[in-house]
């Protein structure tokens, strides 16, 4: 695996494989790797020849409050769990590469932004779709892989790819969980002996909700309020938000039918847990 922080340097590698007729899947990390993002590594091998990570905490999508200059970096760890899985390249520039200069022009999503967790975080959809749009046009591939864990994320995307044309698909990688269905997350390790013991509580409450929709359910309320009152039963956390929406619009609906996806938070102490499942009604 070669590790390269040079943006012109990442692009006269992507030019040479190119040349070959390699085939090239995209990985976007912001690192603190875990087994959801070497699962997407996993997917991409199945479908390219050349794997590319890029790992980037960027700036831009953190709020004034959020925890930029604390969010988990360690190069070295990332590098080796990245190598271990078969990336090829890891792209891993610092923030004066990637915003040598103020912008000239700023993105602004107008779309399925003011929901779910994009509602507490004004313009964190801004920063992803610049960065991404910076990433695409450097490493520029064919397939880029994304966890449904941040549905939410991959909706914004899949408009951005659609809106502007870009010649890229995106695939959508099921969320890993742990063995008692908790979801995959750099902040489980944040939670108390007691939390970690309640979590999976909210995929249980989601797999619960699935198989009402699926036995004839049909009114949102309905089964947003049967997922509130089996997590006030079995965990202590806050609940933020339980929603129902079309996906990948992220639109209310008013009765269950085609793709929807049904999403929750948690606050727990330390921690704000999220989950989600997406299901064809």
């Amino acid at each position: 695996m070669k590790i390269i922080q040079n943006i012109k340097e990442m692009q006269q590698e992507i030019r040479y494989s190119k040349s070959l007729g390699k085939s090239i899947g995209f990985v976007p990390t912001m690192g603190a790797l875990h087994e959801g993002h070497l699962s997407l590594v996993k997917e991409a091998q199945r479908e390219n020849d050349i794997i590319v990570m890029s790992v980037f905490v960027n700036p831009l999508q953190f709020g004034p409050n959020e925890d930029f200059e604390c969010y988990p970096r360690n190069v070295e760890k990332d590098a080796a769990l990245a190598e271990d899985a078969g990336v090829h390249y890891l792209f891993y520039p610092d923030a004066s590469e990637m915003y040598p200069k103020p912008l000239s022009v700023k993105m602004l999503v107008k779309e399925r932004v003011n929901v779910l967790c994009g509602a507490k975080r004004e313009g964190h959809f801004d920063g992803v779709v610049t960065v991404l749009t910076k990433l695409f046009h450097i490493i520029q591939p064919e397939k880029v892989y994304f966890g449904l864990k941040d549905a939410q994320q991959i909706a914004v995307i899949e408009g951005l790819v659609e809106d502007y044309f870009f010649p890229i698909e995106v695939v959508r990688v099921p969320t890993v969980r742990e063995i008692d269905g908790l979801a995959k997350s750099s902040r489980n390790v944040y939670l108390s002996e007691t939390e970690r013991a309640e979590a999976p509580a909210l995929y249980e409450s989601l797999k619960r909700a699935k198989e009402k929709i699926e036995n004839g359910r049909d009114d949102p309320e309905e089964v947003k309020n049967s997922i509130k009152d089996f997590l006030s039963l079995h965990i202590t956390g806050a609940i933020d938000y339980i929603e129902i929406y079309s996906y990948p619009k992220l639109e209310r609906v008013e009765k269950l039918q085609g793709e929807i996806i049904i999403a929750l938070a948690v606050q727990f102490k330390e921690a704000r847990l999220i989950d989600n499942i997406i299901i064809n009604v």
